[in-house]
């Protein structure tokens, strides 16, 4: 600018006005250069100024934390006392974990007024923290004064945000009308219960279409001061997108960038952090004037309801004192899980950071009041505020979910561009608050700039991430009860679960969210149902790491024992009861269910003629009204009009001498297969969960010979897996020689994949291969796969139905071509709860090992199997048990009761008695 001056002045081409002027300029030009390297300047002092205030803050974090570390040692446990109101006990588990890890001894009660700990300390200063939940909060208003509370008792409750928040009437908020200016973009009946059901927002965009948000947005806010203010949201959302779609459960930022963009998308940030703010400024500006003490280190969560109505803006529609998840409300296992999250971080976020400040505190509370203009007035930097300083300092700096609401802070301090000097007004806690998280916003600033780019991310990213391979919490639908009680370090725990609990919904949450979950192998979802069979079900839990080939750092194992349906003993009079098929599956609409009464036939009864004849299940009761007065551990299976006989063990070995015995079909079928080698050989001495095919020829002193052949081969590509009749002809050529007789058994079928086409190809493929004289036996389909579980098929009522027709059809055909035939749906209709371990619910039979040479442990279930194979007048008039060498020798025991029934109907069928001596 000068230069051009001189230039011009030298070659005298300017008139007097020309020059005027650019002189003027050349002086403006001077000023703002000086007032620019004056700003400049006085921004450096700050900045100077700022990281001198966290220096000395992070030296008083220091030397708190020895002080506070030393004086621990030398004290009991910090108490603190959750009032759970109307939630269960396992619902606050987690919180209660947290804690103890954290060192406090905690005690539960449901409220203040029946706490026993309460009472004995008066409620006086003995505790260190009190969390109100659910709907003890009215309780702990009316026993807490917050006025007088010692400055390190932390309480969830803030007085001035529970006023501000009440229900005046029909949800009018009572700091509404308190509130000024036409930005406050707040419905006036957003507070209290009354009104909680949102109309979905119409998209009002402006003709421009210009990006815009429609949707309603569930955020959670922590207060943890209301004068000054200072509060953080956290990073999960709740967001509804459509009317009619549930809430989910979303990363707000990432929300925002995916609906709107990266640049939009922070411009609504702000906009959610400005409107909630300024109502949250509102009560801080009207709680200002209001004298007498406070709870210094109270904190409150609350939740705001957004609306978006085609705009980057929204307006708070809904205020909640708690944290409110309502939306979630058609999934409550998300909903436990967000609500135990956001508990969680706000635990992890407040209780490590000091309560106290050291002895030396006053040295640092001296040299920070020199530093920044000494007292303003009679007032000066209290240690109170000190402390809240130094928290404050501690929040920015430790990583967790929780942000400082931005533009709230920008609100609530004026902004300060002066320096220390002796002309400048001391500086109050306000302006301090808002120097530390300036500095902090210019580090996280910096971190942005300073981070890779993808390429480069990628090539310095390690080979593995999950550095911290634990699990933070096993999440269980229904709750489950662990034993021990979880911790990320243990990873083997037990648990019950009564009869009627068939299914477990489960979901591993990791400490590190660079850590992957999977449920039972390395390819298992993360989240997933599991059936609960009868006795123990394991569940494996692996953490693996989130780069390929996901190797697993660590496993978890829960061990889930369900318990058999309550018997009680019968030891008077009773009545006898029957049931075809259980109220909760009601396969057969026209026909009844539950127990009805059942009436005994005083004839004698002859051996069943068939495996197919209907039955029902019998059993003694108090009343046929209650389930729960029956004694079911002598329920039998009571075909009608007849009784299938038991082979005695003489006739059975005598019966199966030189005969050849096939099995073709799933894990039902070999099921099967097992409890006759068990019975036959006296023992069971090889046995594994084969998929292929198996031949056993030891059995009965090498007279009875068993081969196996599983079908279908589900597991192979489709244009890989055999035909039902090549895995026939298979078995066949593998089993020869076989004799063209009933000495020669072919048991074909299994869950729910026979037909009756499979029938005819029987018959097809037996004719050519000249066996057309065999005893074929079929196993009729069966129930299973009737829960809701991850990874595979579940019928629904409607398809179970349909199956018992499709049963009904190929027990007919099989008749028609002459082959016997054991209805094991009729069978596992009515006890179908009681499937044991596997995934489909249609396994009726286990094999365990004996851990010694002494009779299984179930020896009364082993006795109650054998009498439901042969019942006559009554339901306990057969008490014969298998002979006591045959179970002292076996080296595996097939257990389950249901399977044992079908089971020795099949030897019945196989080995029926001599004519003349059956009937009873």
């Amino acid at each position: 600018m000068r230069r051009l001056l001189r230039m011009l002045l030298r070659r005298r081409v300017c008139t007097g006005p020309l020059v005027l002027l650019l002189a003027l300029l050349l002086l403006c030009y001077q000023t703002l250069m000086v007032d620019r390297n004056q700003e400049r300047s006085e921004s450096q002092e700050v900045l100077m100024e700022t990281r001198r205030l966290v220096s000395a803050l992070e030296a008083l974090q220091e030397q708190t934390q020895a002080w506070f570390s030393s004086q621990r040692r030398l004290h009991r446990r910090r108490q603190a006392m959750v009032l759970t109101g109307r939630l269960s006990d396992t619902e606050v588990g987690l919180q209660q974990r947290v804690l103890q890890q954290m060192d406090y001894e905690v005690h539960v009660s449901r409220f203040a007024e029946t706490s026993r700990f309460w009472r004995t300390q008066h409620g006086g200063g003995g505790w260190s923290l009190l969390l109100c939940l659910s709907t003890s909060e009215r309780s702990c208003l009316r026993r807490i004064s917050f006025s007088h509370l010692q400055q390190h008792q932390m309480v969830n409750l803030l007085p001035e945000l529970m006023e501000a928040f009440s229900d005046v009437a029909g949800g009018l908020c009572h700091v509404y009308p308190q509130l000024t200016g036409s930005d406050l973009l707040m419905k006036p009946h957003s507070c209290g219960s009354s009104n909680q059901n949102h109309p979905f927002p119409q998209d009002r965009r402006s003709p421009d279409r210009s990006p815009a948000l429609v949707a309603l947005v569930n955020v959670f806010v922590l207060v943890t001061s209301v004068t000054p203010l200072t509060s953080f949201m956290h990073d999960v959302s709740v967001v509804m997108t459509h009317e009619n779609a549930p809430g989910q459960q979303v990363k707000i930022r990432a929300f925002l960038v995916q609906q709107l963009g990266a640049s939009t998308s922070q411009q609504a940030l702000l906009q959610i952090q400005r409107v909630i703010g300024s109502v949250l400024q509102a009560v801080s500006t009207n709680q200002e004037q209001e004298a007498g003490g406070r709870c210094l280190l109270c904190f409150q969560l609350l939740t705001f309801t957004l609306m978006f109505s085609g705009s980057i803006t929204p307006v708070i529609v809904q205020v909640d004192t708690e944290l409110s998840l309502r939306a979630l409300s058609d999934d409550s296992f998300s909903r436990q899980i967000t609500k135990d999250r956001i508990l969680e971080d706000t635990l992890r976020f407040l209780l490590p950071l000091p309560t106290h400040l050291g002895p030396e505190a006053h040295l640092s509370l001296e040299s920070l009041r020199q530093q920044y203009g000494g007292c303003r007035g009679t007032r000066c930097l209290s240690q109170e505020e000190l402390l809240l300083l130094l928290r404050f300092q501690q929040q920015l700096k430790i990583p967790s979910a929780f942000q400082l609401s931005v533009s709230v802070s920008l609100q609530l301090y004026p902004s300060t561009s002066s320096s220390s000097s002796s002309s400048s007004p001391p500086l109050n806690l306000s302006s301090l608050l808002l120097r530390v998280s300036r500095h902090y916003e210019l580090q996280r600033s910096s971190r942005e700039l300073d981070k890779p780019t993808n390429q480069q991310s990628a090539s310095l990213k390690p080979a593995g991430s999950c550095v911290d391979p634990h699990l933070r919490q096993i999440y269980t639908d229904p709750p489950l009860i662990l034993t021990p009680p979880f911790s990320p370090t243990l990873k083997e725990y037990r648990a019950e679960v009564p009869f009627d609990t068939v299914t477990v919904r489960i979901r591993p949450e990791p400490v590190s969210s660079t850590c992957v979950i999977h449920l039972d192998n390395q390819r298992g979802p993360r989240t997933a149902n599991f059936p609960v069979g009868l006795g123990n079900s394991r569940i494996s839990i692996l953490v693996t790491d989130a780069a390929e080939p996901h190797p697993v750092m660590t496993v978890y194992t829960v061990n889930v024992f369900r318990e058999a349906r309550p018997s009680l003993p019968m030891f008077g009079d009773h009545v006898t009861c029957s049931f075809l098929q259980d109220c909760g599956l009601q396969v057969q609409p026209a026909l009844s269910c539950g127990l009805q009464p059942h009436v005994t036939s005083q004839s004698p009864a002859p051996p069943c003629g068939s495996g197919h004849v209907p039955g029902r299940w019998v059993v003694p009761c108090l009343s046929c009204s209650d389930n729960r007065t029956c004694d079911w551990r002598e329920v039998t299976w009571q075909p009608d009009g007849c009784y299938h006989p038991l082979v005695e063990r003489p006739l059975l070995e005598d019966c199966m001498r030189d005969r050849k015995v096939l099995f073709m079909g799933d894990s039902t079928n070999r099921g099967m297969m097992y409890f006759l080698m068990e019975r036959v050989n006296s023992s069971l001495e090889d046995w594994g969960k084969a998929h292929d095919m198996l031949l056993y020829q030891n059995l009965n002193r090498g007279r009875t010979h068993v081969s196996y052949s599983y079908y279908p081969r589900f597991w192979l590509e489709q244009n890989q897996r055999p035909t039902f009749r090549e895995a026939l002809l298979q078995l066949l050529n593998r089993s020869r020689p076989l004799e063209n007789s009933n000495q020669t058994v072919l048991v074909v079928g299994g869950v729910q994949w026979l037909n009756t086409v499979h029938l005819r190809t029987v018959q097809e493929v037996l004719d050519r291969e000249s066996l057309s004289e065999i005893l074929v036996v079929v196993k009729s389909l069966g129930m299973g796969f009737h829960l809701p579980v991850d990874g595979i098929r579940s019928l629904s009522l409607l398809e179970i139905r349909n199956l018992f027709l499709e049963n009904g059809k190929i027990v007919s055909t099989a008749r028609r071509l002459g082959y016997e035939v054991i209805d094991t749906f009729s069978i596992t209709m009515g006890r179908y709860k009681e499937f044991l371990q596997g995934r489909c619910a249609c396994h009726f039979h286990e094999v365990e090992k004996l851990q010694s040479s002494r009779p299984p442990g179930n020896m009364a279930s082993a006795r109650e199997k054998t009498r439901t194979t042969r019942t006559g007048p009554g339901p306990s008039s057969q008490s014969t048990v298998l002979d006591a060498e045959q179970e002292v020798r076996s080296t595996f025991h097939v257990r389950g009761a249901v399977n044992q029934v079908y089971s020795e109907i099949l030897l019945s069928r196989l080995c029926p008695e001599p004519r003349g001596t059956g009937s009873r």
